[in-house]
């Protein structure tokens, strides 16, 4: 702006040049409106200053975060836009405000920009701020090669020229965006079709955003709730800056994992894909062509989001709809096939294999009483069993109570737990399914095929167990003849034997046991007993088969009859059959049902005739047992001593007669009086007429010892003394404990 003038005009011309530039200026500021973009506006601006003074440079330099950049300039050597950008903090903290006085102010000489100018040749410049309501714009700068004295009175015009050429880019700014608003609709409308697929959406998404922002690289994630991550879509533009699946662990804010998540100003760019307050993916962008991502970036960006945010939901919905279509189709299918195996298939393996494929995880099947039946590992392998059985022990009484399911913490890694669900059957619990998977990838779909499963093996488990009952009773019904006095058909008994695998031939011992009543709660149904004491029958037989190899168990009215080879035994009958008693007796539900077991053990058997007399000698070892005597519930017959010698009468009556003699007027005072003096007397028997020992056998009083003796005495009108008398009685006895049972 060569202002020089003559002396004598200096002043008229100073004043027709202020009122030229005011003018000018005027009607610029009126003609910025009429632009549409920032571009079309600052070029004309740079063009209208050119065209009307001439000036050597003129140049409009903005402000982008804490840079500043070149956007339009007039003059200037080619080399003037590559000193940029320049960062704030490297020029004078007055660049943005400063307008005359620039090349005055001392903090001027460290800064950039005023280096730049004089690297220009400029020798003389003003700026003049591009500021409104506050927001920084950058600044328009007019200088000079020669010395230039400034017009004080311009001042103030160019001040407010820049307010209004910051207006105009405010303006210029919402109708570009505006206007690209309206083409990314229109775009969206013209290239995305509510069918497209998910590779389609991602990939015009993509294009749409790049050709918006510029940038050179952007990708794609979509959440995923079971697995709590985003996962990188196919296909992206460029190379993605991120992982292609962010785990989203403790920390809930998106910053953590995008760090440039709605953050204008930087080299990336991250905004969300949100639905009904629902973050369901996030579209990111890298490597911007020119600068850095700015918040006109940003607002586009969040907008093509939310225009673009629900057609990413339906085509999620839609994909999940049709793999979940795909895999209803493949569970129908495996359904039908497990259908199948319940109707012609024979054992389990067939169902766990079949669905360990379907869920793609390790099943394990286990009996009610946590023995696995039949297993499939998928993902783990057999040295991970015992940890497998070792947690199960320890949770085992939870299962148990568990009417629906449930989920053993967290096994060898955070998201590999195992999962329980009871087998039910008629009402009845048959067994346990273990899957070993993550619980978090466990959906509604799973859920349906783990409840079809729990079926099919409650029909395999009822379907084996009609099985064996039938068997059970045939079995019964041929082998109980072999305990009759007259065997009929004994072709037909030993063919069925030999069938079932049993040699009728073979020695075998013979032993009778029964469940009786401790005592019977109070108010308890009986109906519900009974079934409890059947269910116990049939867990007794279960460990019977399991511990002792070649039992045979079958059952007669109420009693239970085992039949065992006699090489078994080891030529220890005594300490063989008292383990099998004791671990009879220790199982926990007899407790539980206040139940105790008498068990007699008989003789052995050559011919099948034999059958029937070791059937008898182990009634009367029950019968003896059953009496007391001996005390912890168990007789075996070859041990009895006279009672053997007693069982061999071959007159059952004499028994009797013996018994009214000797018992009968004892046994019906007992009945009416309530005093144990049948007890009384056969302790008193059994300890060699010993007071002292009978007492503490009986826990009573010397007193009460004497006066019951006395009555006794009164009641049978013998001689306790007399040791024939004594005989006498304890034949009595041992005959009571033979026959006067309901069983013979």
């Amino acid at each position: 702006m060569k202002m020089g003038v003559t002396p004598m005009n200096k002043s008229e011309k100073r004043m027709k040049l202020v009122e030229k530039i005011e003018n000018h200026l005027r009607l610029t500021a009126r003609n910025l409106v009429k632009f549409d973009t920032i571009q079309e506006t600052l070029d004309f601006t740079v063009e209208s200053f050119q065209l009307e003074f001439s000036w050597d440079f003129v140049a409009i330099v903005l402000r982008d975060d804490d840079r500043l950049y070149p956007k339009v300039w007039k003059g200037g050597s080619p080399h003037f836009a590559d000193s940029f950008p320049i960062h704030l903090s490297e020029c004078s903290p007055e660049i943005l405000e400063e307008g005359w006085d620039i090349r005055k102010k001392e903090s001027s000489l460290n800064c950039e920009f005023y280096k730049l100018m004089k690297n220009e040749m400029i020798s003389t410049w003003f700026t003049v701020p591009l500021k409104d309501e506050g927001v920084s714009y950058g600044f328009c700068i007019i200088g000079f090669h020669n010395f230039v004295p400034l017009i004080s009175e311009v001042e103030r015009i160019f001040v407010e020229f820049g307010k209004d050429v910051a207006v105009a880019m405010q303006l210029a700014k919402e109708k570009e965006f505006e206007k690209r608003k309206l083409n990314s609709i229109s775009w969206v409308n013209e290239n995305v079709t509510p069918g497209s697929s998910m590779e389609e959406l991602v990939q015009k998404v993509l294009e749409l955003s790049c050709e918006g922002t510029k940038a050179e690289a952007a990708s794609i994630y979509l959440y995923d709730e079971s697995e709590n991550c985003f996962n990188l879509q196919s296909p992206s533009i460029g190379s993605p800056k991120l992982e292609e699946t962010i785990m989203v662990k403790g920390e809930n804010e998106l910053h953590a994992y995008f760090p440039y998540f709605e953050k204008s100003g930087g080299i990336q760019l991250s905004v969300p894909l949100v639905v009904n307050l629902k973050t369901v993916g996030m579209i990111h962008l890298a490597n911007k062509a020119m600068g850095a991502f700015t918040l006109g970036d940003l607002e586009l960006l969040k907008f093509l989001s939310n225009h673009v945010a629900a057609l990413f939901e339906n085509a999620r919905l839609y994909l999940n709809e049709i793999q979940l279509k795909k895999r209803l189709q493949q569970i129908m299918g495996y359904q039908q096939e497990l259908v199948k195996e319940t109707l012609y298939g024979e054992d389990f393996d067939v169902i766990t294999d079949t669905l360990s494929g379907l869920l793609s995880c390790s099943i394990i099947l286990f009996d009610r009483f946590f023995r696995y039946i039949s297993i499939h590992l998928e993902n783990e392998d057999e040295s991970s069993l015992p940890d497998i059985y070792s947690l199960i022990e320890k949770e085992k009484a939870g299962i148990g109570k568990e009417k629906k399911g449930m989920w053993l913490g967290n096994f060898k890694n955070e998201s590999t737990a195992i999962g329980f669900w009871p087998v039910i059957g008629s009402g009845e619990l048959l067994g346990y399914l273990a899957i070993i998977t993550n619980e978090n990838a466990v959906d509604e779909v799973t859920n349906l095929t783990i409840g079809h499963a729990l079926n099919v093996y409650a029909i395999q488990f009822i379907k084996q167990k009609l099985i064996m009952e039938t068997k059970e009773q045939v079995k019964d019904s041929y082998i109980t003849k072999l305990f009759e006095e007259k065997i009929e058909d004994k072709a037909k008994i030993v063919e069925y034997a030999t069938l079932m695998n049993i040699d009728l031939y073979r020695p075998h011992r013979i032993a009778v046991l029964k469940l009786e009543e401790e005592s019977l709660p109070a108010h308890s149904n009986l109906i519900e007993r009974e079934a409890e004491k059947a269910s116990e029958w049939d867990h007794m037989k279960e460990q019977l088969y399991l511990k002792y190899k070649e039992i045979i168990v079958t059952k007669r009215d109420d009693m239970m009859i085992l039949m065992i080879p006699v090489e078994r035994e080891n030529k220890l009958a005594s300490s063989y059959w008292e383990g099998i008693y004791h671990y009879l007796s220790e199982q926990p539900i007899l407790k539980k049902l206040s139940l105790t077991i008498h068990m007699g053990v008989g003789g052995t058997t050559n011919k099948l005739e034999d059958y029937y007399y070791a059937y008898k000698q182990a009634m009367h070892a029950y019968n003896v047992s059953r009496n007391g005597f001996p005390k912890n519930g168990l007789a075996i017959f070859d041990e009895l001593g006279s009672y053997t010698l007693l069982n061999n009468l071959k007159d059952p009556g004499l028994a009797d007669l013996f018994l009214k003699k000797y018992l009968a007027p004892l046994m019906e005072y007992s009945k009416g009086s309530g005093a144990d003096l049948m007890g009384t007397l056969r302790a008193y028997l059994f300890n060699n007429g010993n007071s002292k020992n009978t007492m503490d056998s009986l826990f009573i009083h010397r007193s009460t010892l004497r006066y019951r003796l006395e009555r006794i005495h009164d009641i049978l009108d013998m001689d306790l003394e007399d040791a024939e008398t004594r005989l006498n009685l304890m034949i009595a006895y041992k005959l009571h404990d033979l026959y006067q049972s309901s069983q013979l």
